[in-house]
Parts: structure tokens; C-alpha cells; sequence
């Protein structure tokens, strides 16, 4: 790792340089942006409950309403509902999947106008609930602010994209959570030891609580890094022609990611959207007792939804069938099992195995700072563990592995040179 950091700052890597200080610009304008508050708006006191992880992933900026308030998470909704269209669903997107690079350009243009409706339906709903604000003005002014600032995060994300290092829009998403760590840590110590509580318990408990989130993050990355690698053998190519390297099909525990949890919660918060923008008491009382996630029932719902979502989404990204119509295309196959209708059901029941430990390790985030605030005094604010910390590190390990690989390639480009 050090030597990679060595190379970054040898002379023939300027251009490499030059992508990195355009990503930290970018990230240090982002986080100039969120103590940008809107002049119409209020800081929020109150808890948040299931608007905390649109908080988390600006920064705190949807808590102060800033400016960027509302980061790039419409977008990221917007993409998961293009991705399920792009199935049977609506057949124009089936056919845009189908057109290649044509096609993608297509659905990545259609996805950034609809991240920019859902932020202008997302900004007048939050400007709704949360301000309880009767002047329409007021809130359609509060709302195109944070609108245009979604939009133009989507911008620079995409600049961050061509001309920096990494995904754009994931980093913004990262930056916003890294924010957010300091306040949780503060919020977690003022908890511990400014409240009844004996100073040396509270200091325990603390270094617990610290101990604990670096577990976490440990077995994270475990699990990001961890995939099991299914022997493929080519009938046009031979294993000595390739230097004995043996080819595979990597399938990751958990090749879903964080999209299943996003999903589980995006459902669970609509119904307390619905019934908060309605002001219905005895409604808001029932959403709040069964379905809010941080109900015992609505746990329940919360756990169900993400394993059903955890099978979904990675049967629907990683198609066994489509896997091996590819394998079959390219002359390949896995020893022991026919070509065909028996190699998708390998790959399939591998996925299934897989999707089930990813799946369990999935709840256990998302569960655990439910469970936590439920048996602690900790507000929803201090999380530990939970969703972003998964962002964190997924982002953390793609950007490394980018930097890491582009070095090589330079470092073998060079060797080239040398040798003609």
C-alpha cells in the first residue's frame, strides 16, 4: 500500500496526480456546500427517525437544510427504479439495455431527469413535514433550491467521473457519510458521559461503542473482499498456452450491495410519509406501532423485505440464464457440469448460497442500530454500524482498487518502452 502511494507522487504519474486533486476539490466544495443553509428554512431539532439516513448521506446537510440537503440520493433512487424497468416491465427500456453503449447513454440521461423530479418531490415533501410550513411560496422556494442543488451535484459527480478518480456520484455519497462520523461519535460520548451516568461506565461503554464500530468495519470489508470463484475452462484455448493461469466466474457474497437496504427502507418510510403529509393521528400512531422499522413488527417487515430484496436484485444483475448463454457464446464451460440448462442451475444455486450469508450479514447492519437505540439511551443520529459505514468501505475499496490498477498499467506501459 505504501509503495502504491509512492508511485502516485513519482513524476510519471502527474496526470494520475492531477485526477486525484480534481476528486479532493471537488469533495472540499461539496462540504462548503453543506454549511450553506437556506435562508427560508429552519435547522430541525427534532429526531428524524427515518429521514436519518438522507441526513447521513448529506452530511448532516438535510438536518440544517442546506443547500445540498438532499446530496445525490434521488438519483440513486431514480437509477434503481430505471434498473427495474430495464426488465420486463416497460419494454423501451428492455430495448435501450439491449443497444449497448447507445442504449446506456439513453437511460443515464433519463435517470438524471427523473433524480431531478424525485429531488423537487422529496424537498417539497421533507419541506412539508418537517417545517409544518402553510406558505406555498416559501416551501416551492425551499424546494427548487434544493432541487438545483441536487442537480448540480449530479453534475459534478459526472465530472468527477470523466476527469477525477473513481465513481463521482458514489464518492459524493461517501464524503456525506464521512461528515456525519464526527457528530455521531460526539452525540454517542455526550450520551455516555453527559448524562446520570457513573464517569467510569460511561467511559467503558465508549470505548465499547468505539471497539465495536471498528469490528464492524473489519468484517465489512471481509465481506466486500470475499467471493468464491467457480473454475471455467475455454474448449478453444489451453491452460498451458495462458501460463497455467486457471480462469473463474466471480460471484461475491454480497453482489447486491447496499440496494436491498435502501429498498426496504424506501418502502417502510412511504407509508409514514403518506400518513404524516395527511396529519391523520389514529394513521400516524398505527404506521409508527407496526410498520416504522423501528417498531417490533415493522422490524420484522424491515428483515423480510431486505432478504427478499437481497435475492431480487442479485438475480436480476447477475442472470444465471444470460451467465451461461455467455459462457456457451465464448466457448466456455465449468468442469463437470454440461454447457447449457445445467450450468444456470450451478450458477443459480451458488447465487442462492451466496445471497444468503450476504443477506444475513445485510440484516445484521441494518438491524443493529435499531436494536441498539431501542435498548439504549442513543439517539437515532448515533448509529453503529448500519448502511453507511457499508457505503463507506465499498466506495473506499472500488476507488483503491482504480487508483491500484491504473498504476499497474503505467508501471507495465513503462516496462514496455524500456524493452523496445
Amino acid at each position: 500500500m505504501f509503495k502504491g502511494i509512492a508511485k502516485i507522487f513519482s513524476k510519471s504519474n502527474k496526470d494520475l496526480r492531477k485526477r486525484i486533486y480534481f476528486t479532493l476539490f471537488c469533495l472540499g466544495f461539496f462540504a462548503l456546500g453543506t454549511g450553506i443553509t437556506i435562508p427560508w428554512a429552519t435547522y430541525i431539532t427534532s429526531e428524524l427517525g427515518f429521514l436519518e439516513i438522507f441526513n447521513l448521506m448529506s452530511g448532516n446537510g438535510l438536518r440544517s437544510f442546506s443547500i445540498f440537503g438532499l446530496g445525490v440520493s434521488p438519483y440513486i433512487t431514480a437509477s434503481i427504479i430505471t434498473q427495474l424497468l430495464e426488465m420486463d416491465i416497460i419494454p423501451y427500456f428492455k430495448d435501450l439495455k439491449e443497444q449497448g453503449y447507445v442504449g446506456r447513454q439513453k437511460i443515464n440521461k433519463i435517470t438524471r431527469y427523473l433524480g431531478i423530479l424525485i429531488a423537487f418531490i422529496q424537498a417539497y415533501a421533507i419541506s412539508v413535514f418537517t417545517l409544518h410550513e402553510t406558505d406555498v411560496m416559501t416551501v416551492l422556494k425551499i424546494s427548487l433550491v434544493m432541487t438545483a442543488g441536487t442537480a448540480f451535484l449530479l453534475w459534478m459527480g459526472d465530472e468527477m467521473t470523466r476527469k477525477g478518480i473513481g465513481n463521482g456520484q458514489s464518492l459524493l455519497i461517501m464524503a456525506g457519510i464521512i461528515m456525519s462520523l464526527p457528530s455521531i461519535f460526539t452525540g454517542a460520548y455526550d450520551a455516555f458521559l453527559g448524562g446520570a451516568m457513573d464517569t467510569g461506565l460511561g467511559i467503558a461503554l465508549f470505548a465499547l461503542f468505539i471497539l465495536v464500530y471498528i469490528l464492524i468495519i473489519v468484517g465489512i470489508i471481509w465481506i466486500q473482499l470475499a467471493e468464491r470463484r467457480i473454475p471455467i475452462q475455454y474448449s478453444n484455448r489451453t491452460t498451458s498456452a495462458y501460463g497455467a493461469q486457471q480462469s473463474f466466474l466471480p460471484i461475491k457474497i454480497n453482489s447486491a450491495g447496499v440496494i436491498p437496504v435502501i429498498f426496504a427502507q424506501v418502502l417502510t418510510t412511504i407509508p409514514a410519509t403518506i400518513v404524516n403529509l395527511i396529519g391523520n393521528e389514529s394513521a400516524i400512531n398505527f404506521v409508527n406501532n407496526y410498520i416504522a422499522y423501528t417498531s417490533p413488527t415493522g422490524l420484522l417487515l424491515y428483515i423480510v423485505l431486505i432478504f427478499v430484496f437481497g435475492y431480487f436484485y442479485t438475480f436480476l444483475s447477475m442472470n444465471p440464464d444470460e451467465m451461461s448463454k455467455n459462457l456457451n457464446k465464448n466457448g466456455g464451460y465449468i468442469p463437470g457440469v454440461r454447457p447449457g440448462e445445467e450450468t444456470s442451475k450451478y450458477i443459480s444455486k451458488s447465487l442462492s448460497r451466496l445471497t444468503t450469508v450476504g443477506s444475513i450479514f445485510l440484516v445484521i447492519l441494518a438491524a443493529l442500530p435499531v436494536v441498539i437505540s431501542t435498548f439504549t439511551n442513543l439517539p437515532s443520529s448515533v448509529t453503529i454500524g448500519g448502511t453507511g459505514i457499508l457505503i463507506v468501505v465499498g466506495v473506499a475499496i472500488e476507488t483503491y482498487k482504480q487508483i491500484e490498477s491504473s498504476l499497474t498499467a503505467r508501471s507495465y506501459s513503462e516496462r514496455k518502452k524500456r524493452f523496445r
